[in-house]
């Protein structure tokens, strides 16, 4: 009989929101798969657990996913927890819950703490409804589309941040959504040096490029509140045509057409150079 994989949230950083339920099934089970090993051994100490720990991360190599999957079909039961908060929520570990349910294995979870629901809760924000983005990408036309989501959300926006990079995103929404729109950051939740700060996105952005962010942070944007018009999608021929007659370069036009119009690279190379 195959064992069990845990999907287990673990503290966002004071050890004692550890449940109960959380600390038994640490104790119980064979295998503890860790995004750091490092960081997860002071937490298995203070669970009294003395699992196997086993390091699983975005880098992680196949061989590491299938050893896990075959020590579940030998019947032995595995935890899997990521640093700090709720495993497979912008956490590789989606890719072991997934290899698991497609092998038929049991799935099973111990919820507990969250940092988007935490941040959520102190921010002052609506949360009746709302959308998570995770990390936004670095630069490009990705970042571009999602901050152009943000600022078009008819609902609330939570976003996971790098602390060096708070305020050129901050900066960046201030620009699409608007100086005024309100938002908040949080960092450090349930840390020594917890904090969350509420503004305006040019406030809010003003602030951390004087006094950088320190720590895990996330960030709340307000959405809207109304609902979004979809703007029809421009012709590509004719957007073309327009934006070459702005000056713009070929390989600058064609990266446009494909984040504005949604037809693929090749098609849009070959669009423009046929004009």
């Amino acid at each position: 009989m195959a064992g069990t994989l845990y999907v287990v949230a673990t503290p966002l950083g004071n050890l004692g929101d550890l449940s109960p339920r959380a600390a038994d099934t640490l104790k119980r089970v064979a295998v503890v798969a860790a995004e750091d090993t490092r960081h997860s051994k002071p937490l298995l100490m203070h669970a009294g657990s003395d699992a196997e720990l086993v390091s699983f991360h975005a880098h992680s190599s196949e061989r590491a996913l299938e050893r896990l999957l075959r020590i579940l079909t030998e019947g032995r039961d595995v935890a899997l927890i990521t640093d700090a908060g709720t495993p497979a929520i912008s956490d590789p570990g989606v890719a072991l819950v997934a290899a698991a349910r497609e092998c038929g294995i049991q799935v099973v979870t111990i919820p507990g703490p969250t940092a988007v629901a935490a941040s959520l809760s102190v921010s002052g924000i609506g949360g009746d409804r709302y959308v998570f983005l995770g990390f936004l990408p670095r630069k490009g036309s990705d970042r571009r589309r999602l901050l152009l989501t943000v600022a078009q959300s008819e609902w609330t926006v939570v976003l996971f941040e790098a602390p060096n990079r708070v305020a050129q995103l901050l900066a960046d929404l201030s620009d699409v959504c608007g100086s005024d729109r309100h938002a908040s950051v949080s960092r450090e939740l349930t840390k020594v040096f917890e904090e969350t700060r509420s503004g305006t996105l040019q406030e809010l952005s003003e602030h951390y490029a004087e006094a950088p962010a320190r720590g895990e942070v996330t960030v709340v944007v307000a959405g809207t509140g109304k609902q979004r018009i979809e703007d029809p999608t421009p012709n590509p021929t004719e957007r073309a045509k327009a934006l070459l007659a702005e000056g713009m370069s070929r390989k600058d036009v064609a990266d446009r057409l494909v984040e504005e119009t949604g037809i693929s690279r090749n098609s849009a190379y070959r669009l423009v150079n046929e004009l």
